[in-house]
């Protein structure tokens, strides 16, 4: 089994390693500095679980790699539409794109057999350009449920956490998502296939459309967010509002507002990789986490009032950030926190 990892940061890397150590033909494909140790030194896993360095061969260039059984991509979603130069190199006829992305994924109407079947969202899908990009018959569904980080170049550190739920589309339990699931369980990681991923992008989508803007506009961790009452209702709300368009959509999750929330309270004094890049005046992922959720509150006739005003409030934020004009701040010439773990949060 060929298998590509587009865009091997912190996810990538780690999926990328345990693939390796389990046998398949992993080519890892970065930049920079966590490139060059990777080329000299492979990747090291640091783990509760056992430290591991695999040596998977790492390139900055896809054409040297050729076509692959299956392209993982590790990309925020916002790169999705620009990475065909990168991704045509690794596409033969038969390539499925595993999508381990956050938020509200442009195959979410394909074959779908709701009453919206085949409708392309702007804000996931502008323009079309993703599905131009990564035809949705391509795509299987991946919602990562996993803690990692760069620690340095080519050094990963995973915290918590090793599920990456897997389906298609269609909801068939394929022999393309049977076979990876199988390839990443040699590896030692949970890949269940689930009989409906858009559950699994429902449950997730409950946090990141709730923390991971609320955190940029205060600045605040997620613990923090949950001690104060007024943050904490706003919260509620805004899990509430998103299981409502849910619901509309057909989609029925088994997770409460009062568990999610009590999940959020244990992850403690942690930071979201929106504030992260927030603090690195980097622009949001904002689009598909809560951008799209807000269309399809229109779509499904969902007031959601407090989705509304926080997307508004941080839609100007990002555009300052794509702009440019939000820059990097640290405290009294203090350093910016350290990197968050990389869960996808």
């Amino acid at each position: 089994m060929r298998i590509a990892v587009l865009g091997a940061g912190a996810i990538g890397a780690y999926a990328g390693a345990a693939l390796h150590r389990a046998g398949a033909d992993v080519h890892l494909i970065a930049r920079g500095p966590h490139l060059e140790a990777m080329r000299a030194h492979g990747v090291r896993v640091l783990s509760p679980r056992g430290d591991f360095t695999a040596r998977p061969r790492a390139t900055g260039d896809p054409a040297e790699v050729g076509p692959v059984d299956y392209v993982l991509l590790g990309l925020k979603a916002q790169h999705y539409a620009s990475c065909g130069p990168m991704l045509a190199p690794l596409m033969g006829p038969g390539t499925a794109v595993v999508a381990a992305q956050n938020g509200i994924p442009w195959w979410l109407f394909h074959r779908s057999g709701c009453p919206w079947e085949g409708r392309r969202i702007e804000a996931a899908d502008p323009g079309g350009a993703v599905s131009a990009t990564i035809p949705p018959e391509r795509a299987i569904g991946c919602v990562v449920y996993a803690a990692t980080e760069i620690e340095r170049p080519g050094v990963i550190r995973h915290m918590e956490g090793t599920r990456f739920s897997i389906g298609e589309p269609d909801r068939s339990a394929s022999a393309r998502c049977r076979a990876f699931s199988e390839a990443m369980t040699a590896g030692g990681l949970k890949c269940p296939v689930e009989s409906d991923i858009r559950e699994d992008v429902w449950v997730k989508l409950m946090g990141n459309a709730t923390f991971n803007p609320l955190s940029a506009l205060t600045r605040s961790t997620m613990a923090q967010i949950c001690s104060s009452p007024d943050t904490r209702t706003t919260a509620e709300l805004m899990m509430r509002e998103t299981l409502e368009v849910a619901e509309r959509l057909g989609v029925h999750t088994s997770i409460s507002i009062e568990r999610r929330m009590a999940g959020a309270e244990r992850a403690g004094d942690h930071r979201t990789s929106t504030l992260h890049d927030v603090e690195r005046g980097r622009p949001m992922e904002l689009d598909v986490i809560l951008g799209a959720v807000v269309e399809l509150a229109d779509l499904t006739g969902v007031g959601a009032p407090t989705l509304r005003t926080v997307n508004a409030l941080a839609s100007l934020l990002n555009a300052r950030l794509e702009q440019g004009t939000e820059r990097p701040k640290a405290a009294e010439g203090a350093p910016i926190a350290p990197l968050p773990p990389s869960t996808g949060s």
